[in-house]
């Protein structure tokens, strides 16, 4: 069940975009996305660990992905619930493990495609992270305040947001452009 993003359970919001340069005839995020090999997801940025794609008992499409995002370590459960050629929204309730211990927060990414001319397109990146009922257990336990814990996810879900984004947007360019991930970017 998605938990809807509040001004009271809102830990961060980032959108980053980046220009493809293919037409977008031949960008297929969700293709890209859903097949998307491990070593390419790791080459997107220094802070992916590792990802797998599998299928919930139901038969929707699942990304898994293992990320470091500041100072916890997020193993990411996405389901596409929408997976088109131009749109893929993804919906995770995500482990987040810290120092201090472990939670969840929900997590929905937005990858689009829009055209920009014939022969590029534009990347939006787009992140949205929102406290759980077991994240208002763990901060209340911590004694962390949820203003502080979100100004920290949100700072670094950005950074992380802004070097992942132009590398997603040259893997799509190149899996558009010649059917294969491993391109040099």
């Amino acid at each position: 069940m998605e938990i809807q993003q509040t001004s009271e359970n809102a830990l961060s919001h980032s959108t980053v975009t980046a220009v493809i340069n293919a037409p977008i005839e031949k960008v297929d995020i969700a293709d890209w996305l859903l097949n998307l090999p491990d070593a390419e997801y790791q080459r997107c940025s220094t802070q992916h660990i590792g990802a797998a794609i599998s299928s919930t008992f139901d038969g929707q499409p699942l990304s898994l992905n293992v990320e470091t995002i500041g100072d916890a370590l997020m193993v990411q459960h996405y389901v596409a619930d929408i997976y088109r050629p131009d749109y893929c929204r993804m919906l995770s309730v995500s482990d987040s493990i810290t120092k201090a211990g472990r939670t969840r927060v929900q997590v929905l990414w937005e990858l689009k495609a829009t055209k920009i001319d014939d022969n590029t397109t534009l990347y939006t990146n787009e992140i949205h992270a929102t406290a759980t009922p077991e994240m208002f257990e763990y901060i209340k336990e911590h004694g962390v305040n949820l203003k502080d814990a979100a100004a920290a996810r949100q700072a670094a879900s950005d950074a992380h947001n802004h070097e992942e984004t132009p590398n997603f947007a040259k893997s799509i360019e190149n899996k558009a452009l010649t059917g294969k991930y491993n391109q040099p970017f």
